[in-house]
């Protein structure tokens, strides 16, 4: 534990007083509005890729499996080995400074895929992505539940959690309005003489994230717990954060491994219904850019802002285990809505099947990171957040694309079958999280009390 002498604490009182007003003021919005931005503009750097397989799929000469090493393990293999790392720097550093270096160096980096020419080298570029994009979770999360009190932390998560739907969504959008338009651009401007629309895309996307990296600079950092006093001058070592998880192991691993299953839906589903709508129902890239981007802002905001008022609800009858409750509920609705994709009729019946999966695989993110916050002390939450996205992506995005890629190549060995293998991965996915987060209720309600004692 560090020491902390009298005129430390009257200093530390002093910006804890100052957060507390930014708190009631708009300060704290205003920090929360340029988080949400940043995670916006990582989702976008992070799925154009996804609208883009079928051109580079063309240009480069891969195979399925090859471009879902690009969307996963490429990405993944980088963002994994550094979450930790950014994890506890986010607990004993400059959070701020931390964000704003992680920002222009993932969008440097996405801009780079667009000046790839080879497999090997756009896939250094999204590694390059991958491990800068690391820092924003840990680093953001600490920062909301500091600059908000316990009763708004939810509602503040909800928001921030907003930014990979409303990214998702402008990465289609904006991939599917390039690739339908720049093309006579490239052929009429002597400088992008050579470049696909698929590279010119990513420059157009990665760019705008550098100036974003500027406006970074003008977050104050926060008194560290804030909100907590009995926690905000208490400094825990590594060793006391792993006896802490080994004691609350029983809600720990349940609870990552749940929400790990429900994060193969969230990367699957964006990572192959475009080629499903493409392959399956002969729509054009710009129409599936278009429309399945406009579903994704719509129906996976609609889904994360939701889960507050599902969460109030069920807590209002008496749940304390409510937020997990309902990552588990939206578990089972999954399951009916992803199994169902294949067998829709129709492109715009194939889009419902889509728009129920987004939602509900939405719905519980935002509940699902508050608890995460609420039930663990102040300085264990970016080491813990980052061990969270450690498996999350392990399991989702390292594995998700590559395991339907798998099914389709290997198992059915016809890639106008992506459809039932989304159904199939992504069905069973769901079940699995169903089953783990309703037995880890009782174990959550444990550890909660267990982190409260501890703070």
């Amino acid at each position: 534990m560090n020491s902390v002498t009298p005129s430390e604490s009257l200093a530390d009182s002093a910006v804890s007083s100052r957060t507390s007003a930014h708190d009631r003021g708009n300060y704290a919005w205003y920090v929360l509005f340029l988080l949400t931005f940043a995670y916006t503009v990582a989702f976008i750097d992070r799925q154009v890729l996804n609208l883009l397989v079928e051109d580079i799929k063309r240009d480069l000469l891969l195979s399925d499996t090859q471009l879902s090493l690009l969307q996963g393990l490429a990405f993944m293999g980088s963002y994994i080995a550094f979450s930790p790392l950014f994890g506890r720097w986010a607990d004993v550093a400059n959070r701020r400074n931390i964000l704003v270096a992680g920002v222009a160096t993932w969008s440097v980096f996405s801009a780079a895929c667009g000046l790839a020419e080879n497999y090997w080298q756009l896939f250094l570029a999204r590694a390059a992505v991958g491990a800068a994009e690391a820092c924003l979770a840990p680093a953001a999360w600490s920062l909301i539940a500091d600059y908000f009190n316990r009763e708004r932390l939810p509602r503040a998560m909800s928001i921030f959690l907003m930014g990979p739907y409303i990214g998702g969504g402008l990465a289609m959008i904006a991939g599917g309005m390039v690739i339908g338009s720049m093309s006579g651009l490239i052929e009429t401007l002597p400088m992008l003489s050579g470049m696909q629309p698929w590279q010119l895309t990513f420059v157009m996307v990665g760019t705008p994230g550098v100036l974003l990296a500027f406006v970074l600079l003008s977050i104050r950092e926060p008194a560290r717990g804030a909100h907590s006093a009995s926690s905000q001058d208490r400094s825990f070592s590594l060793r006391e954060v792993i006896a802490f998880l080994w004691q609350g192991r029983a809600f720990y691993v349940r609870f990552y491994l749940g929400m790990g299953l429900i994060v193969i839906v969230l990367y699957a589903l964006p990572a192959w219904i475009p080629a499903f709508l493409m392959r399956t129902h002969g729509a054009d890239p710009t129409t599936v850019g278009l429309q399945y981007g406009v579903l994704v802002l719509i129906m996976g905001s609609a889904g994360v802002l939701s889960g507050p008022f599902v969460d109030r609800w069920l807590a209002g009858r008496g749940y304390a285990d409510s937020p997990i409750r309902t990552a588990a509920i939206a578990s089972v609705a999954l399951v009916v809505f992803t199994a169902s994709l294949p067998l829709m009729p129709g492109f715009y019946g194939a889009l419902v099947a889509a728009a129920g999966g987004t939602f509900f695989y939405s719905l519980p993110q935002a509940m699902s990171a508050a608890a995460l916050q609420l039930a663990t002390p102040n300085r264990m939450r970016g080491i813990v957040a980052s061990l969270y996205l450690f498996v999350l992506s392990v399991i989702g995005l390292g594995a998700a694309p590559t395991v339907v890629a798998l099914v389709t190549d290997r198992v059915f060995g016809d890639p106008a079958k992506v459809g039932v293998s989304l159904a199939v991965v992504c069905a069973t996915s769901a079940a699995g999280a169903a089953l783990l987060l309703f037995s880890s209720l009782p174990h959550y309600r444990r550890a909660l009390e267990h982190s409260r004692a501890v703070a």
